[in-house]
């Protein structure tokens, strides 16, 4: 288990326990913080399992990951240049 799924984990626990904490308490404040700290485990769990899969697809498929790169790349600077385009027509116009 990678240290980011364990910190992932310690955290959804820990934020359970302060919810519940909350919840005898009827402290509100401490169930919201206990709630954030859960999810925010949640997360990095996730994120965790993502960077995982992604590493496996990486090396078991070098060419097809460079291919989404590329395309993502593509995409990513076609919206910016386009972006960019919009902001300076506007301003030619005032």
């Amino acid at each position: 288990m990678e240290t980011g799924k364990v910190e992932g984990t310690v955290k959804e626990i820990g934020g359970k326990l302060e919810q519940t904490a909350g919840d005898m308490l009827g402290d509100t404040g401490t169930q919201m913080a206990g709630t954030a700290r859960e999810l925010s485990g949640k997360a990095q769990q996730v994120w965790a399992d993502l960077t995982d899969v992604v590493r496996e697809t990486t090396t078991e498929r070098p060419f097809t990951a460079l291919a989404i790169a590329v395309a993502a790349g593509f995409i990513l600077g076609a919206l910016r240049s386009s972006t960019a385009r919009d902001y300076r027509d506007d301003r030619d116009y005032r």
